[in-house]
């Protein structure tokens, strides 16, 4: 990726309906060649399917081992999908929403799947940066202005007074950058960059996350697929049982949060785990998912919004005030965004056939 994409990144802002305004990132037709996640060594590595009989779990890879994804394998079968909740709360109206809540859930149906198999956790910044530089795409916005998306390779022949200037103004280094070698510059660039690495990727669009996974020989998983991945077979309420708990998880419950952003490493709140293994289904970022929101087979609920429109988002993020009740954290809670929109606190993760 040249210097010259990476300074003049000019975007276009869309307002979303989740989550706060960002931009919509380039997803031009350039060819998207799939990816076998490459071992430490470098080899191409398959990864092989859980025993179905047995409950899944994460495989070989951990959030540590952030270039190599691990992924859980969900079963073949039924399970319990929607709801027959009722706003016996008033949320609705004490919250201002301003559409019903629940009712695009109805009617709780059961669905059959084919076997699949789903991230463990959400994508991080790595795994995107590497989708990135390989395939030379336009960065996501706030990789732009916050030094992240800057190569060592670059920063190695760039202009010394320009080097300077993006350590004091995008990664807002604590030191005096007037003063610094190139190579002692680099050095504390790159450790900067390595603390956002193990966080999920945010601020893509579904359009890039829809590439990303195909380039990694994966798809977005589909609404009843992270539904399952979520509430397991018997329709749990969240991924680890019936019963709310904000401290199973990263929801924002707390204003004094220790994640800068409201944003906690993939990986962070082991005992979010739902029945299948699968991590922060519950939290942490909404993830975009690959249906269009429409109604449910059989459902009498009529929204503006159903059709080609937008797209399906779950989850529930680690924001604060009013999104940190627990209806955003449900494993049947429906939210819906523009694909072109781009959220701070949007992310994604990718699923595949077995």
């Amino acid at each position: 990726m040249s210097f010259k994409r990476w300074a003049g990144l000019v975007v276009s802002v869309t307002i979303g309906a989740a989550g706060c305004s960002q931009n919509s990132n380039d997803v031009s037709e350039k060819a998207v060649t799939p990816l076998t996640p490459p071992t430490a060594s470098g080899a191409a590595k398959s990864v092989p399917a859980a025993n179905a009989a047995e409950i899944p779990q994460a495989i070989t890879a951990s959030p540590g081992n952030l270039s190599e994804m691990a992924m859980v394998t969900v079963p073949a079968g039924e399970f319990i999908m929607g709801s027959e909740r009722t706003d016996i709360e008033g949320i609705q109206e004490q919250y201002g929403f301003a559409t019903p809540i629940y009712l695009d859930e109805y009617p709780q149906h059961k669905v059959r799947l084919s076997a699949f198999k789903i991230d463990a956790y959400e994508v991080s910044n790595k795994q995107f940066k590497e989708f990135i530089i390989t395939t030379d795409r336009a960065l996501p916005y706030e990789w732009g202005h916050n030094g992240y998306g800057l190569t060592m390779k670059e920063a190695s022949t760039m202009d010394m007074a320009r080097l300077r200037q993006i350590a004091a103004e995008d990664f807002k280094l604590d030191m005096d950058a007037t003063r610094m070698p190139r190579e002692a510059l680099m050095a504390a660039m790159e450790h900067e960059q390595r603390k956002r690495d193990p966080f999920p990727v945010t601020g893509i669009s579904w359009h890039y996350a829809d590439v990303y996974c195909r380039w990694r020989g994966k798809r977005l998983p589909s609404e009843a697929e992270w539904e399952k991945a979520a509430r397991g077979p018997n329709g749990l309420e969240f991924p680890w049982g019936n019963d709310w708990n904000a401290a199973r998880s990263n929801t924002g419950d707390d204003d004094e949060s220790e994640w800068e952003d409201g944003i906690a490493p993939v990986g962070s709140y082991p005992t979010s785990k739902s029945f299948y293994g699968a991590h922060d289904l519950a939290g942490n970022v909404w993830e975009w998912v690959a249906d269009w929101y429409a109604p449910y087979p059989n459902s009498t609920y009529r929204s503006d919004n159903f059709g080609e429109k937008v797209k399906v988002i779950r989850g529930g993020g680690g924001g604060i005030g009013h999104y940190a009740l627990s209806y955003f954290f449900r494993g049947a809670t429906r939210q819906f965004a523009e694909p072109e929109m781009a959220g701070e606190d949007v992310g994604f993760r990718c699923a595949a056939d077995v």
